[in-house]
């Protein structure tokens, strides 16, 4: 079967090869099971695994067993690894990195991407994301969620906007952004555990069902 050409980067073979390198690749120093790979890919073990050994072969990976386990980390000392990194986190790190940069501001009922990035994601045709769109829904602090996209930014190196909505703003649905948002693709980062069903909609419209 083949496979479809990657929306976010058709540089790549394919889209789980890019998840999986960005959840190995964001957090260079860390190592990830084989499982814990499989589950935020959404990929099979076989497929994992292969892109796993692909990765390992190539110099980028590095892997050993802990036990029953095994581990896959970066390889940072390949001369290749900066560059290599750069491409995957742009296209397929933004969940990841924003999700780890918003993490923890009071008051964030939710964290959501929007606009090329996630249109991409949704398999929408276009150009690749040149920035990144962030929406924050609650009543957070202005400065925390201007120094959090400032941090994505930096580690992306793709220009970050976040903007505020109010919870009241995003359930009136009044201002034309809003209803803009909610008809196109999007991609729940981050949802507060009291507001998952006041929210659900965010997750229709990241599966295309708005």
């Amino acid at each position: 079967m083949k496979v479809p050409v990657p929306a976010l980067n058709p540089v790549l073979r394919s889209d789980t090869q890019g998840r999986i390198l960005a959840r190995v690749f964001a957090d260079p120093d860390e190592s990830h099971s084989l499982t814990a790979l499989m589950e935020w890919s959404d990929a099979s073990m076989p497929t994992v695994i292969r892109e796993v050994r692909r990765a390992e072969q190539a110099g980028i990976v590095e892997t050993w067993k802990e036990g029953n386990v095994r581990r896959v980390r970066a390889l940072t000392r390949h001369p290749l690894y900066g560059a290599m990194s750069q491409i995957i986190l742009s296209a397929y790190g933004p969940p990841i990195v924003v999700a780890e940069e918003f993490e923890g501001i009071s008051g964030a009922d939710a964290v959501v991407l929007f606009g090329s990035w996630a249109a991409r994601h949704a398999g929408h045709a276009g150009r690749m994301p040149n920035d990144i769109d962030v929406l924050v829904i609650g009543n957070p602090d202005r400065d925390a969620v201007d120094h959090a996209a400032e941090r994505v930014e930096r580690r992306l190196s793709f220009p970050t906007q976040a903007v505020v909505r109010t919870r009241g703003q995003w359930e009136s649905s009044e201002e034309s952004f809003i209803r803009e948002v909610r008809r196109r693709p999007s991609y729940v980062v981050l949802v507060d555990e009291a507001a998952v069903e006041l929210f659900r909609s965010i997750d229709e419209a990241a599966a295309g069902e708005l």
